[in-house]
């Protein structure tokens, strides 16, 4: 009896084994591709960067001439800028937060408001992890952006610029 459910669960682990496929390197290259990213978009700074703390509502820019992705403030001030080849990781992410019409609709004083904790809103964030040379240092920083199409674009355009590699949503810089 020993004998067999010892064979039995060898039997299982060797077909398990066999049942993995490895990762297919076509299927990552013909992922499909998100329309080129407007040079200039709106976003909100979130924070991660060395210095700026506040969060700030302004417009994100490629500036192609000297590599790198440039932060203006609401005023149009140049507040911050990552050169394209510092960048580690260029991610999306999202969060699904209760809006701000349902924070109001639930604390109202009447029956059943307490349903207004279930309107909820989706909010898309680029994330990016870079590494400082100046300031020998590592981060990630986070800007809010409108929407899913935009958020995409900006993604595959940036991960282009900078030259990273793929790898489902996100780009990397692979260690060389």
């Amino acid at each position: 009896m020993k004998n067999f459910l010892f064979i039995m669960i060898l039997l299982l682990a060797v077909t398990a084994g066999f049942a993995q496929r490895p990762v297919e390197e076509e299927a990552e290259k013909t992922a499909p591709r998100a329309p080129a990213a407007p040079v200039s978009f709106k976003a909100r700074y979130e924070g991660g960067m060395l210095g700026f703390s506040n969060r700030e509502k302004g417009t994100l820019k490629f500036d192609d001439e000297n590599k790198r992705l440039v932060f203006f403030g609401k005023d149009g001030k140049e507040k911050f800028s990552l050169a394209y080849d510092v960048l580690n990781t260029i991610s999306p992410q999202s969060r699904s937060v209760t809006s701000t019409t349902g924070q109001v609709v639930r604390h109202i004083p009447l029956p059943g408001s307490m349903l207004g904790g279930f309107i909820r809103e989706k909010r898309r964030y680029l994330v990016l992890q870079y590494t400082d040379i100046e300031a020998a240092v590592a981060g990630t920083t986070s800007f809010r952006l409108d929407n899913k199409e935009l958020l995409d674009a900006v993604i595959q355009t940036l991960g282009a610029k900078a030259e990273m590699s793929r790898r489902g949503d996100a780009f990397y810089r692979p260690r060389n």
